[in-house]
């Protein structure tokens, strides 16, 4: 006779390969990710969440807070995950492990991933690469929206960042320095020639949508660009603003096809502190 409990299980194991995929991804450790999942059959199991319309949402919610605490915990020791490296030839990962290696994440990004803070690797992981709609993750995060979203925009600067070659960064100071002067000079149709017709302008305080209002409100701020310099943002170049010799402003691009599609203002100190700026 099938129980409750029963049904419940087999509800879980059909979601069991998504959910590894989701913990691998947040904990870069094939055994930590079993770990992660098994605790969120456990929490399953005692919420009496049978119930559930979208079983697969709630489970991803809990494999998130769980892989979140692990890495928050991770980093307060100090400790790096047990199986990070890639196994060596005269050694045979366990089938689940070469499942996960095998798929589409590699561990270049893996490593580019572990750099991250606990809270941007989750915002990243779950939007990036498994669509979480950013709602959900900030109440993962204990955020609000915009918050979750901006650190998803972070951690995308720093991947990115760390995957482009020198070719990549000069064809970035191009649009830069294109973006710079026509924003200097009131310049519209040359802000539109540099930015991607559906280009975000965010900041602390709200989002702008579109080439044309994001190019007027950069030439409603000319006075900040005769002083912004270019800078290397994350790894990415960008703008930055100094006043006394420290970072007072930043404007961190994502570039696709040598156009700008987003633009992060950035001016709150804490998380000016939280980025690498280096003026070039």
């Amino acid at each position: 006779m099938t129980t409750d409990n029963d049904f419940l299980a087999e509800r879980f194991e059909t979601y069991r390969g998504h959910l590894r995929a989701v913990a691998y991804r947040m904990l870069g450790s094939a055994a930590e990710a079993e770990d992660a999942v098994q605790e969120a059959w456990v929490r399953l199991s005692r919420s009496g969440a049978g119930q559930v319309t979208n079983l697969g949402g709630w489970l991803t919610t809990v494999v998130g807070r769980v892989c979140l605490d692990m890495l928050r915990s991770r980093r307060t020791r100090g400790e790096e995950p047990l199986d990070s490296r890639l196994p060596a030839p005269s050694e045979e990962p366990d089938p689940a492990q070469r499942a996960l290696l095998a798929d589409s994440v590699g561990l270049a990004l893996l490593v580019v991933l572990d750099t991250l803070s606990p809270a941007e690797r989750l915002a990243f992981v779950l939007h990036d690469m498994f669509g979480v709609p950013f709602e959900e993750i900030a109440g993962i995060l204990g955020r609000t929206p915009a918050s979750a979203r901006q650190l998803a925009s972070r951690a995308r600067r720093r991947v990115r960042g760390a995957e482009a070659p020198e070719a990549d960064l000069a064809r970035q100071r191009r649009v830069v320095d294109a973006f710079l002067a026509a924003a200097r000079d009131g310049d519209f149709e040359g802000l539109l020639a540099v930015l991607d017709p559906d280009v975000e302008a965010r900041t602390e305080s709200g989002v702008n949508s579109g080439a044309a209002r994001v190019a007027a409100g950069a030439v409603s701020f000319a006075h900040l660009a005769r002083v912004a310099r270019p800078a290397l943002i994350d790894g990415v170049t960008g703008l930055a603003v100094f006043a006394d010799g420290r970072v007072a402003q930043v404007l961190a691009f994502t570039f696709v096809a040598d156009r700008i599609t987003e633009i992060d203002i950035v001016t709150d100190p804490s998380r000016l502190a939280e980025l690498a700026v280096e003026e070039v």
